[in-house]
């Protein structure tokens, strides 16, 4: 799908006929050979490239199909029949494999039950009539992929498995027809179940491995299972259910208890518990009611809900999260580079011991028979399918594991980084702390608890201000209502004031009241405890008789599980350091309670950067977490950035990772995801290699015949992938 980003347009295309690490590298190679081609990208597991560039759609399908393979251009519309492909592809694999398995076992039983006395061998006709389907029908991929791979003057595991299955089948129909007797009574052993059972035991792999990839993509098919295909809207007064496609912004949609929400929007009336969890990561539903965004893919659960749409289509957060999820997927981790290095050579090195094991063996045993097994056998053990598995189809599981969670990683670059964070900065406010006042302390002279919070919430009702709002929740906590104020004003940066039955009341700091010459001798007490604890105080006083009759004190609470992620993160051996742009006083406090020793108060919003890139300069590994406009510059200065999503856009686009929710304990599970995924990696690495270093050595040894050698191969592409899905067994914090 073609995408205008910077100034660069990008092409996604979905790649048939890959089938190893080598075939990556030669794709790879094709497009950025290509004039205007800025990078490209591509991945064995989804089985798609990624190119950036100023090029055609065409210039890439052309590139491609040099290399020796078919492209097709992604887009919205064709990802359901791309999906559809991808079944059918599937089935038709499972039955070319259960022929394979029916026209192989014959060849095979003879074979097993040899050993215990038991002859029941077949004519060597027979067993050809058996192998030659196998060979060149179910083999004739190998054949036609091997011979792309030759006219691009490379190779790839195709050619290793049709050179290698050609040469035991041909030494097969040398022995047959060497002697006339060996075609009716089979008195010397054929190798036609080596090649057949070659071919096998690599569809099956193949197979496995195809089944065991779809279960890499679970995330994103949970996610696009989310989009409603309809939703209903009131038009002319009347309930219409249309296509989701027919929508338009600022139509009002109908929700049902029971449905998904099916855009993203404001609801205009109704209020209902609504589960997002598939969005968020978290797992309590939360109360929606007139005035709230609500996510479209969101579960309705109580109520009934009118909603205003206000993003549609790729706009979506649901969107933008699949498509945040599948770029992360698509891109390559900074360690895959090795493999990509050593690809390059492995296929003409492999070529080159399997030579040097046929003329050695000939040469010096005489038994050119076996010489050609044992290259057979060196063939068919170092196909590179792991490696090129290995890496892949790790991140698939683990970021689509984080998208369940909560936990958006922008690419696999921050994926593996992450894992290796030794200091964290945090900006306090909205990402340790609830990032809004509240009302905490309530003290008053001269009147009742009841009489002042009717006062003071009588005033608020007419202001918009962050402390208002505070008191206004905390009085209709208490069932107070409010009386009607007249004369109502607002003092710009210091309070309102306005009449209640006939009565002249004012809200504001200290330093109005100073200026109204209102004394608040007594509350001295409890302004000097608290003027060092960092919270906002705010006087109430009677304009009539010129006396203070209240002190309301607000404090940004701190998150409900902020101390556990400090404590987590302590116990790993990671720093935890405080910026923020609060007073010291505050800051202490806040610093305190949670057990951060590193802090940094009254930042200027410029110098947060300049605290993380000294402490990058120092040798830390730096993550930085934050949610404001502010935070930008700090989050994109650090190793990986952090941007809880209750913030805002700019601070996501500039950071790594994407926390949906303000849970700060989704630090550690990010943290976490990454090391297992990280360690996953370096584990599927190491075996495929293992694989390799010590198979070929063993069949050039002739201590592998070749159908051991196509048993390991096939289980080594499917243990990687079964390794990587090993990472599902993750639990997330709570």
């Amino acid at each position: 799908m073609p995408v205008t980003e910077n100034n660069q347009k990008t092409i996604e295309l979905n790649i048939d006929g890959m089938t190893c690490a080598s075939c990556v590298f030669r794709v790879e190679k094709s497009l950025k050979k290509l004039e205007g081609v800025q990078n490209a990208t591509v991945n064995l597991a989804t089985e798609t490239a990624t190119i950036q560039g100023n090029v055609t759609e065409n210039d890439v399908i052309g590139a491609v199909l040099n290399a020796g393979y078919k492209a097709t251009i992604i887009n919205t519309h064709s990802n359901k029949n791309q999906a559809s492909d991808k079944e059918n592809h599937l089935r038709n694999e499972k039955r070319l494999l259960m022929i394979s398995v029916l026209l192989t076992l014959p060849l095979v039983i003879p074979m097993l039950l040899q050993p215990f006395g038991i002859d029941i061998m077949l004519p060597g006709l027979v067993q050809l009539a058996l192998a030659l389907p196998v060979q060149i029908g179910i083999g004739a991929r190998f054949y036609k992929a091997g011979w792309s791979a030759l006219k691009a003057r490379t190779g790839n595991m195709d050619l290793l498995v049709a050179i290698g299955t050609t040469a035991a089948f041909g030494l097969s129909l040398y022995l047959l027809f060497k002697k006339n007797d060996h075609a009716t009574h089979g008195l010397q052993h054929l190798y036609f179940e080596s090649s057949s059972v070659i071919i096998t035991l690599v569809v099956l792999g193949k197979y496995l491995e195809s089944i065991a990839k779809q279960q890499t993509t679970e995330a994103i098919k949970s996610l696009q299972k989310m989009r409603p295909e309809t939703a209903v809207i009131i038009k002319n007064g009347t309930e219409i259910e249309v296509p989701i496609e027919k929508l338009k912004l600022a139509d009002l949609v109908i929700v049902r208890p029971g449905s998904r929400i099916p855009v993203d929007g404001l609801v205009k009336t109704g209020e209902s518990q609504v589960d997002e969890s598939l969005i968020t990561g978290e797992s309590m539903p939360v109360l929606k009611k007139v005035g709230d965004k609500v996510t479209g893919g969101s579960m309705n659960s109580d109520g009934v809900l009118t909603i205003q749409i206000t993003a549609l289509g790729a706009e979506t957060v649901l969107s933008r999260i699949i498509r945040l999820v599948e770029t992360a997927q698509q891109k390559k981790a900074p360690i895959q580079r090795l493999v990509d290095q050593v690809s390059a050579f492995f296929i003409p090195t492999v070529l080159l011991i399997a030579m040097a094991t046929l003329i050695s063996w000939g040469f010096i045993t005489g038994d050119w028979e076996q010489a050609i097994l044992n290259s057979v056998a060196v063939l068919v053990i170092a196909c590179p399918c792991a490696l090129g598995l290995a890496t892949p189809t790790t991140i698939m599981v683990g970021t689509g594991l984080a998208a369940k969670s909560g936990i958006l990683i922008k690419d696999a670059e921050a994926l593996e980084i992450t894992h290796s964070v030794n200091a964290i900065a945090f900006d306090k406010t909205g990402t340790l702390t609830e990032g809004h006042p509240r009302l905490t302390h309530i003290f008053t002279d001269n009147v009742t608890q009841e009489e002042l919070l009717t006062i003071a919430s009588s005033l608020q009702s007419k202001s918009e201000h962050p402390l208002a709002k505070a008191v206004l929740e905390f009085a209709k906590n208490k069932n107070i209502k409010n009386e009607i104020v007249t004369n109502f004003r607002a003092i710009a940066g210091k309070g309102v004031e306005g009449q209640i039955q006939g009565r002249n009341y004012l809200i504001g700091t200290q330093r109005l009241l100073e200026e109204k010459n209102i004394r608040t001798d007594s509350f001295t007490k409890q302004i000097f405890e608290n003027s060092d604890a960092g919270a906002t105080m705010s006087f109430v006083a009677d304009l009539e008789n010129k006396t203070t009759v209240g002190l309301l004190l607000f404090n940004d609470q701190i998150k409900e599980t902020a101390k556990e992620t400090i404590t987590t993160l302590k116990n790993w051996g990671i720093t935890p350091v405080m910026i923020t742009g609060d007073n010291w006083a505050s800051a202490h406090k806040i610093a305190n309670e949670l057990g951060i020793t590193n802090i940094h108060a009254e930042v200027l919003p410029g110098d947060k950067s300049s605290i993380v890139q000294n402490l990058r300069n120092k040798g830390s590994i730096v993550a930085m977490v934050g949610d404001g406009i502010n935070d930008a510059p700090a989050l994109a200065m650090a190793n990986v950035g952090f941007a809880m999503s209750t913030g805002t856009d700019v601070a996501m686009h500039s950071a790594g990772i994407t926390l949906m929710n303000g849970n700060p304990l989704l630090i550690a599970n990010a943290l976490e995801i990454s090391k297992k995924t990280y360690l996953k990696i370096r584990q599927n690495l190491f075996w495929a290699f293992f694989y390799n270093v010590i198979g070929i050595p063993l069949a050039a040894l002739g201590l592998l015949n070749p159908m051991l050698a196509g048993a390991a191969m096939a289980f080594s592409s499917v243990s990687v992938v079964m390794n990587a899905l090993l990472l599902k067994r993750w639990k997330k914090h709570d």
